[in-house]
């Protein structure tokens, strides 16, 4: 009996795979999808692969590395998203899966939660503290304004400036809306950081201020200026920032962070720049003060002066008495004088009577004998003193002679033994020189900027090399970077010590 033969026909697994995809590629070409993501992970080759899931089912989901790039959204399991994507199968594990084109925040209220979340986190590592945050230069020279530059913002921002306190004005354009949005305000904050102090070689100077402007909008079209790269990037420059973004109550995270937040684009500009007018009408109150001041301190040392002036007495009055004094002197002076003469010629005479003639000549014969005996011994000390320096001399000029050959002889030796260490220091240095090695065929590697490379992990491609060899230099570009496993080091050689007082060789002294 034979068995029934259905009429159905047979397929491999292959085949059966590749009609269920199709029909569910036909079936589901593009789908729009909102749910919970659960597991999310990030593999090493730029793709991303998630559950999407709800209270009572769960897909597969794939982004390809390609389209990662343009998901601005750090993904975490619980982040409620809408999907835009291609539903298809993976045959290899019998599923189903969607290939993600767009991936957005489910609404108002994720993003609200991611922003507070990411709000939270940026406090809690110190960002947002008041004591980083700088005082604004009262009168910036310059004012880099990073903004749209079609926009009506610019216009404003510079219309506001000139009428308060004309400035120069450096615009960086960026877009301040979409996927590149942030990343193009990130780097002009760094870009006017990285700038020169002064203007050399074609380059501007740094400015003094840095505005970061943008027209109101939605949460979705501000959310560039919520994204970590803008915060981190305002955190890290040293110029003062000041953040107009949107309207009064629109809040974005990098107000936290900046210097200064103005509610628009025109109160920063009014922040910026003082009113030249109102400067002015200082500056020229605050002179009249100061001559009004001066004036009142001069009429005030002036009437000192008057008071002081009536206090002091009359001159006449004041050198009457002394005037006195000096005439009745004047007068008694030239009696004085007389018998103060007359007094001493008297004391002479005295004096002159009692001398003798003869008395003064003896005195003066003693005098000249005994200057004669003087003059004679001092006549043969100093022969003696002359007879003894000169036996001193020779035998000073005999001691000078025997030590000028014992300095001759030891300069000698002294010149010798540096030479030879001279020459020991040459061969060592020739020794160790680098040189040395490359005359027996080695080369010396040096980066762009002459510092030696010691390993290949040091060098990129596409980076500029020097290469010495021993008879001149080459220069090359490095190409891909191929790292060998390292050979392990030889063991230090050590040098066998001889042990003290024992074996060959002449034995210990102690």
């Amino acid at each position: 009996m034979n068995e029934p033969r259905l009429n159905l026909p047979e397929l491999t697994v292959s085949e059966l795979s590749a009609a269920l995809k199709r029909t569910i590629e036909d079936a589901y070409g593009y789908v729009r999808v909102r749910g919970e993501l659960g597991k999310v992970s990030y593999h090493g080759n730029g793709h991303v692969y998630f559950d999407l899931k709800d209270d009572s089912a769960c897909i597969a989901g794939v982004i390809w590395r390609k389209t990662a790039p343009r998901i601005k959204l750090k993904l975490e399991a619980g982040l409620e998203v809408v999907i835009t994507g291609r539903l298809t199968t993976y045959p290899n594990r019998s599923q189903y899966q969607i290939v993600v084109e767009t991936l957005e925040p489910a609404g108002v209220g994720a993003l609200m939660a991611l922003l507070e979340e990411r709000k939270n986190r940026l406090r809690a590592e110190g960002l947002f503290d008041e004591a980083r945050k700088q005082l604004l230069p009262f009168l910036p020279g310059s004012i880099g304004v990073i903004t749209s530059p079609t926009g009506a913002v610019i216009r404003d921002i510079l219309h506001r400036l000139s009428d308060r306190f004309p400035r120069s004005v450096l615009v960086w354009p960026v877009k301040v809306q979409g996927d590149s949005s942030a990343a193009e305000v990130a780097a002009a904050i760094a870009g006017f950081n990285a700038l020169p102090e002064r203007a050399a070689a074609g380059r501007p100077a740094r400015p003094d201020l840095i505005i970061v402007a943008r027209g109101g909008g939605s949460l979705e079209d501000l959310w560039s200026f919520n994204e970590e790269i803008v915060v981190r990037a305002a955190a890290e420059g040293f110029i003062p920032l000041i953040s107009a973004v949107g309207h009064e109550t629109d809040v974005t995270l990098i107000d936290f962070v900046a210097d200064r937040r103005a509610p628009t684009p025109t109160a920063a500009a009014e922040m910026a720049v003082p009113v030249r007018a109102d400067l002015l009408l200082s500056v020229d109150s605050l002179a009249r003060r100061a001559f009004a001041s001066w004036q009142r301190n001069q009429e005030a040392r002036r009437s000192e002066l008057r008071s002081a002036a009536r206090a002091l007495p009359d001159a006449d009055g004041v050198l009457a008495l002394p005037r006195q004094r000096l005439d009745h002197a004047s007068a008694a002076l030239p009696r004085s004088l007389r018998a103060n003469a007359h007094s001493h010629h008297v004391r002479f005479s005295q004096i002159g009577g009692r001398l003798n003639q003869h008395l003064m000549r003896a005195n003066v014969e003693r005098r000249r004998e005994r200057f004669g005996a003087i003059a004679l011994r001092l006549r043969a000390s100093l022969a003696a003193n002359i007879i003894a320096a000169r036996t001193r001399i020779a035998r000073q000029r005999e001691r000078v002679g025997a030590f000028g050959q014992r300095a001759e002889r030891a300069v000698g030796v002294i010149l010798d033994q540096r030479e030879a260490r001279f020459e020991r220091a040459g061969q060592l240095l020739t020794a160790f020189s680098y040189r040395g090695v490359l005359a027996r065929g080695f080369a010396l590697v040096r980066d762009g900027d002459g510092h030696p490379v010691h390993t290949a992990t040091t060098v990129s491609a596409g980076t500029r090399l020097d290469i010495e060899f021993s008879d001149g230099r080459v220069g090359a570009v490095a190409g891909d970077a191929r790292v060998t496993p390292q050979a392990q080091p030889l063991p230090p050689l050590r040098r066998r010590r001889r042990p003290v007082g024992g074996g060959e060789g002449q034995g210990s002294l102690f």
